[in-house]
């Protein structure tokens, strides 16, 4: 009896395959909770199970799959369709860390959208702050701020209330941040995990807490540029991940709490781009003569400085290919500000999806070294752990020579024999 149904059972194969593909692609998009969502899809193939059980036709079976499908991805969150957008007239938006990358670009961006940006930088009279002078309507207001000196930080508040007068904030882009080293934990320095969770995670707290009144007042939004990296163990970030990672925590409780005051939480995760400090040689070579000079010559030794300098370029080929484009990041950000029901996360820029799906639903060793072949290829390892303890290369080259020779001296007796 089965070969009667042989045909329209592989079809059926075929489209639960896509309807399962579908549900999780949107399932990774829209970051649900995984409960309602695995509920709903064992039901529907208990369904479709029993449907051809009792030998629905192949056709029927194929359409109520297609309609499954259609609203499954209508009930989603997705980007808001055209006109459904919110205005951006009258909303005032602070960005902090617009010296260069992501900062500058979303100012520009939002300015020419119609916000009134508050943009924060280090330098009033750098380049990046004049850039912005030049390319920016009046609305646009620059603070200088170092986000890690509570002072900066206070009277930033202060110059932003005197500019808004009654009106809130509408939205606080968490953007600054650093990654101060690239390299093994053991081969980082206390001062590299310090100063990274010094910017990232209590200079970002910092800011978000003095904005806080404003941004429940408007009941606005908070976008928070955060990383893969705080997700993912990426080898040799560690500091930086760590960082992250204390900040995605920090911004998913904050979504709860915040949530009764009509306060939106975001966060982006951007792909690979090209920013200010990736991108500046100068910078990493001074950190790398840093750290052949800080470190202790014991473990120098171990690792051999051809690891570090292994490393070193690994980083630079890494950053010297990614995207120089940041405008995915940038309409990203425009998108959660202005969307009537923003995600909790936006994937920015190519390949976040694919690293998160095999992240969380592949075994992990597969997932590690998805991860070791996409960011870092290394090829050498430690100097300890090339040769074995108490190996000497000397040593074994003589006794590859004098095996050499015996095989030699055999094969002239082996002759002589014959002979």
């Amino acid at each position: 009896m089965m070969d009667d149904y042989t045909f329209p059972f592989w079809i059926y194969l075929g489209v639960l395959a896509v309807f399962v593909g579908g549900a999780m692609k949107r399932l990774l998009a829209s970051h649900l909770g995984a409960a309602p969502p695995l509920v709903a899809w064992l039901g529907a193939t208990v369904l479709a199970e029993r449907l051809w059980s009792i030998c629905l036709p192949a056709a029927l079976l194929l359409a109520l799959l297609g309609l499954a499908c259609c609203l499954y991805s209508a009930t989603r969150t997705g980007p808001a369709p055209p006109g459904a957008a919110l205005p951006a007239h009258g909303k005032a938006v602070l960005i902090t860390g617009c010296d260069s990358g992501f900062g500058t670009a979303t100012a520009k961006h939002l300015d020419n959208l119609g916000f009134e940006v508050f943009a924060t930088v280090l330098d009033l009279s750098g380049e990046g702050a004049r850039e912005l002078e030049r390319s920016c309507s009046p609305r646009l207001t620059l603070l200088q701020v170092d986000i890690t000196q509570q002072q900066q930080v206070h009277q930033a508040l202060l110059d932003t209330k005197a500019k808004l007068g009654l009106k809130g904030l509408w939205g606080l882009v968490n953007n600054a941040g650093v990654c101060v080293n690239f390299g093994d934990i053991e081969l980082s320095l206390m001062s590299n995990f310090r100063g990274c969770m010094d910017v990232n995670f209590f200079g970002t707290l910092s800011v978000t807490k003095s904005f806080l009144p404003l941004l429940r007042q408007a009941k606005g939004r908070i976008i928070t540029i955060s990383s893969p990296a705080g997700d993912q163990p990426f080898p040799c970030l560690a500091a930086y991940g760590a960082s992250k990672a204390a900040l995605n925590l920090l911004v998913n409780t904050l979504r709860h709490e915040l949530e009764p005051w009509g306060v939106k939480v975001c966060t982006i995760l951007p792909s690979s781009f090209k920013t200010g400090q990736s991108s500046n040689r100068a910078y990493w070579e001074q950190q790398h003569k840093q750290l052949l000079r800080t470190l202790p010559p014991a473990l120098l030794e171990e690792y051999g400085e051809d690891y570090l300098m292994e490393t070193k370029e690994l980083f630079h080929r890494y950053a010297s290919q990614a995207n120089t484009d940041l405008s995915p990041v940038t309409d990203t950000i425009a998108r959660a500000l202005l969307a009537p029901r923003p995600r909790a996360r936006y994937f920015a820029g190519p390949g976040v999806g694919l690293m998160y799906f095999i992240h969380s639903y592949c075994p992990l060793s597969l997932s590690s070294r998805f991860l070791q072949k996409l960011f870092l290829k290394k090829r050498l390892a430690p100097r300890a752990l090339r040769n074995p303890p108490g190996f000497d290369p000397d040593l074994g080259l003589n006794n590859n020579n004098n095996n050499n020779n015996n095989k030699e001296e055999e094969e002239v007796e082996d002759e002589k024999k014959l002979k």
